[in-house]
């Protein structure tokens, strides 16, 4: 009967089913004891072991999402948090701001001590910022190289400056902030950066070794040099012209979004410049001369703003300009970068500017060989100064991509020559035990020899060459130095894509010596990007609506964005 309906009457099926009770066997529902009803009831007391697990998590989250404290109160959080686990009683603002962040930045903050506790060397960069509110920051950030050759990063402060950015001031802030961590100057490879007279000073004063930012260089070497070039201030006028035009009236982008569809042109938006990138202003050129076509034809049916339609001497400018410009940006964001290493490159970096991207072509516009020679002369006065020469040479000769082929050959033999009395004078402060290259000591009791089992790689290899590890041990600094830098130099050269803190990891016991000065060098940073990253870090805390955030509680918060 069931099979006829199914077949022939499948509406009466359907009822039928839904009416026909139920044959399958129903597992008894557990019913809960009333202890386990009474639990699940029942809130976490503060002093447990899950209390602390989730406030914990909660207030990692804030902390590490720069998310304000008032996110704890919002309605929808807390009912998400009920879902999760209703026993869990979420604790108010002002718990976490004044007892959970404080506990994490303290946790957090004894981790980072005693991580800097254990390195060789360290370098630093620093910048000023100023929130919205225009209260005044400094930031320190250090850069090291671990025991397993990996290249580190650690933002230690975000400091509050109240007075006046005199050099004395910033002196005496960048001194406060070695003491606080109880980093001693003798360990400071390098401090990275920018140009501005107060912070140059305050360095030079305290007598800290000094390198300018590579990518601030570039930036005012630039735009200096776009300035100086005549018929330019009208193109880049024009250029923020029809960008502003654009920005702010959506007919005019949907106008251009219809021209580029017409024109077969990537439906690419313009690019607005930004005052501090020098990148983006070559970017908005280049973007105008892929859309001009569209740009034409939209403004062109605009009485209003037909004269704002770029002629073709401004097409002209804008094409020397960039055409200069453009293989600048090709490089210059990895010489930015905190995870790998860049201070080695900065010499073949100057190298490839002036023998390759800067050079002048016959061919070229008179405009474009005249940026090109003024970004040059700009750039190479930025590393003219004989220490910032000296250790450009120095980082240069310790990466094994490179190993002084940048160096000229009248530099070369001065460079090796430093290099060794650095070393020397490194052993003689106690950098390097004698009992780190083999050397045994009285107390320990030599196993008798045993006969060793000749092998056909015994009798057919070749010997090893140089002294035992105790006559090594036993040989003045100088001349372990020279040995080693001498077989240091008869190595290959690695690939360009290497990494060398991989390739030191690899060969540090061949080169001991070598390998800690390496560890000195190859953590300075050739920008202070690093720095202004921890700003963009600290805008993302210091927002219009947390604008009143007192500054030790800035300081934490971006310490934790950055550390955890």
């Amino acid at each position: 009967m069931m099979s006829h309906l199914k077949t022939k009457h499948p509406l009466e099926y359907s009822t039928t089913i839904r009416q026909r009770p139920s044959t399958t066997p129903q597992a008894p529902s557990p019913q809960s004891t009333i202890a386990e009803a009474f639990a699940r009831g029942k809130k976490y007391p503060k002093d447990s072991p899950r209390w602390r697990e989730l406030t914990n998590s909660v207030t990692h989250f804030i902390g590490k999402e720069m998310l304000p404290f008032y996110t704890v109160e919002k309605e929808g959080f807390r009912k998400m948090l009920a879902a999760f686990d209703r026993q869990y009683e979420l604790p108010g603002r002002k718990y976490f701001s004044n007892t959970a962040i404080p506990e994490l930045y303290n946790k957090v903050r004894g981790e980072v001590a005693s991580l800097l506790r254990s390195i060789d060397f360290f370098s630093a960069t620093t910048d000023m910022w100023s929130s919205n509110t225009m209260v005044p920051f400094m930031s320190l950030t250090v850069h090291f190289i671990t025991d397993n050759w990996e290249l580190k990063s650690r933002c230690l402060q975000t400091a509050f400056i109240p007075d006046n950015h005199t050099a004395e001031t910033l002196n005496e802030a960048l001194r406060a902030g070695l003491r606080e961590w109880d980093l001693p100057v003798e360990k400071l490879a390098c401090i990275t950066t920018d140009n501005g007279a107060n912070i140059v000073k305050a360095v030079r004063d305290l007598g800290w070794p000094w390198l300018n930012c590579f990518g601030h260089n570039l930036h005012l070497a630039v735009t200096n040099s776009v300035n100086d070039t005549p018929n330019t201030a009208r193109a880049i006028g024009i250029c923020h012209s029809i960008v502003a035009c654009f920005s702010h009236s959506w007919l005019k982008k949907r106008d251009l979004k219809k021209a580029q569809a017409d024109l077969n042109l990537p439906t690419h938006s313009l690019v607005k410049d930004c005052a501090t990138r020098w990148g983006s202003q070559q970017k908005m050129m280049e973007r105008l001369l892929e859309q001009a076509p569209a740009i034409r034809r939209v403004l062109g049916e605009d009485r209003n703003h037909s004269h704002l339609s770029p002629s073709w001497q401004d097409i002209h400018v804008m094409e020397a300009v960039n055409k200069a410009l453009k293989p600048l940006a090709d490089f210059t964001d990895i010489m930015s970068g905190e995870k790998h290493v860049t201070v080695s490159s900065l010499l073949p970096m100057m190298r490839h500017l002036a023998d390759d991207v800067l050079l002048e072509v016959p061919e070229e516009e008179g405009m474009t060989a005249s940026i090109k020679r003024s970004v040059l002369a700009k750039m190479e006065a930025k590393y003219d100064r004989d220490a910032t020469q000296q250790l450009m040479r120095n980082s240069a000769l310790l990466d094994p991509r490179y190993r002084g082929d940048p160096i000229k050959e009248q530099h070369l033999q001065h460079t090796k020559d430093l290099v060794i009395q650095e070393i020397a004078d490194l052993e003689a402060a106690g950098h390097f035990p004698r009992d780190d290259v083999g050397a045994s000591t009285s107390e320990d009791v030599e196993p008798p020899p045993q006969k060793k089992r000749r092998t056909l790689g015994s009798i057919l290899g070749k010997a090893a060459i140089g002294p035992a590890p105790a006559e090594l041990a036993a040989m003045p600094i100088r001349d372990r130095v020279e040995r080693e830098l001498e077989r240091y130099l008869l190595v290959e050269v690695v690939g360009g894509d290497t990494s060398p803190l991989i390739w030191w990891r690899e060969h540090q016991s061949s080169f001991p010596l070598l390998a800690k000065l390496a560890k000195k060098y190859l953590c300075i940073c050739a920008t202070s990007s690093p720095s202004e990253r921890v700003f963009s870090t600290a805008g993302n805390v210091v927002t219009p609506q947390r604008s009143l955030l007192k500054p030790e509680k800035v300081n934490m918060l971006v310490f934790l964005a950055r550390n955890l």
